[in-house]
């Protein structure tokens, strides 16, 4: 079961969502459930979501529910029985794992296999009780218990691939073993993409052969995976049970055939649907790779009707917002761009800071590693190494008093800005100087 209060994976997104067309269905979309009624199906001890989580109006909550179809049943039904063993960090997460499970049973009609990234802080937060679960319902559940990336893409078919579970990851990408296991990432990162393969010779005589690389792929470990892998995944954040929250215990004599029943008619729905699932082409609510990795999810939930299309779409939009925040707030990543980008703001966008300047209000920021960056704070040597990565370089630049200083143009950060941290202040060219 789930707390009584999750909270929600980040703030909700502004785009304006047209109503969703249910595939095969024409005009299903037009007899829709309200948006205020209640969820059909978010029974089997599943909370349905509260007020406060409500996506402001315009977002992708609001594309209308389409009446229940046997396949919204399933994934319903997949849902609370997936509920029942593991507790999630919201509502969004346990609807995103849903659909990637019904995902895997339609692997031949994806261009992408979305890995799920099944990460945590420390022990004890549910990541190996939940792939104890992805074990009995995926399809063709591939354990990677010490198994070699030799073996892991030899046991890889490419009309009907497996599903790998990888557990204990942070033994496998640790900095201290992850220049052993290059090949494993090379794996898990080529198998993202359809037609992805890699070359061994075999046999006495050495022949060339290409092994296929295609295969969705769930990955649990302490801390964050490579970023790499992390880019081609849907991440789901665990955290340990707090007091009072329980979950059923996971019994195999028990539970398991339950499972494997639910399964198998999950996989008797899905298998006349793959024609269907390879040509079709969502609206997606966001872009580039995300959009690759969530289609799968989002195609399933099309597929099933009934109110899914609209919590994929509002899982996938959430859950990408928030790991674009966690990205900029990691300082290899763009925080150190975002942080440049508040500085020059709070100095009512001035043209020019001298790296002495940009340095000092760096450090004096409360909530950021600057001041504690290295030994003595982040030097300059350091933030011309990080900049340098974004094609940004210091140079002469003119300070109030005539002198000519070392440092920093704000317009040499616009492009990087844009691409890298767009949510952060508006960057564009002409914004007006000297306004907060």
């Amino acid at each position: 079961m789930q707390p009584e209060n999750p909270e929600p994976y980040s703030a909700p997104a502004q785009a304006i969502w047209p109503a969703a067309a249910i595939p095969g269905r024409p005009g299903a979309h037009l007899h829709a459930t309200p948006v205020g009624d209640a969820d059909p199906g978010q029974g089997g001890g599943v909370p349905a979501r509260s007020s406060d989580e409500a996506v402001t109006p315009g977002g992708p909550e609001e594309i209308p529910d389409a009446e229940p179809t046997h396949g919204s049943e399933l994934l319903d039904e997949l849902r609370a029985r997936i509920a029942q063993f593991v507790i999630f960090p919201s509502p969004e997460a346990l609807d995103a794992i849903t659909l990637w499970v019904v995902a895997t049973h339609l692997q031949p009609a994806w261009q992408h296999a979305p890995r799920l990234a099944v990460v945590g802080p420390a022990k004890r937060c549910g990541k190996s009780r939940l792939l104890d679960v992805l074990t009995e319902t995926v399809h063709d559940p591939m354990l990677t218990i010490n198994t070699t990336p030799a073996a892991i893409f030899r046991s890889i078919s490419e009309d009907n691939p497996p599903t790998l579970l990888v557990d204990e990851a942070d033994t496998i990408f640790g900095p201290k073993v992850a220049e052993k296991n290059e090949e494993t990432r090379g794996l898990l990162n080529a198998g993202h993409q359809r037609g992805r393969y890699v070359t061994r010779v075999v046999g006495n005589d050495h022949t060339p052969h290409r092994f296929a690389t295609f295969a969705m792929a769930a990955i649990a470990g302490i801390g964050d995976l490579p970023d790499t892998v992390m880019d081609r995944s849907v991440v789901i954040r665990m955290r340990r049970r707090a007091e009072g929250e329980k979950v059923k215990p996971f019994r195999s004599r028990r539970d398991i055939p339950a499972l494997h029943d639910l399964r198998d008619r999950i996989a008797a729905w899905a298998k006349p649907l793959l024609d269907e699932a390879a040509n079709l082409e969502p609206d997606m609510p966001v872009e580039d790779r995300a959009a690759d990795t969530w289609e799968p999810l989002v195609i399933v939930a099309d597929l099933a009707g009934g109110h899914w299309p609209r919590l994929a779409r509002a899982a996938c939009a959430r859950m990408v917002a928030a790991e674009a925040a966690a990205e900029e707030d990691h300082p290899s990543g763009a925080r150190i761009l975002a942080d440049i980008r508040r500085v020059f703001y709070a100095q009512r966008e001035v043209d020019s800071l001298s790296t002495e300047e940009l340095l000092h209000h760096l450090r004096q920021d409360p909530e950021a590693p600057w001041a504690e960056w290295g030994r003595g704070g982040l030097t300059a040597r350091e933030l011309s190494r990080m900049l340098r990565a974004y094609e940004i370089k210091p140079g002469n630049v003119r300070m109030a008093d005539r002198t000519q200083r070392k440092g920093y143009m704000r317009n040499k950060f616009l492009d990087a800005w844009r691409r890298y941290c767009p949510a952060v202040h508006p960057v564009d060219a002409d914004t007006p100087r000297g306004k907060d």
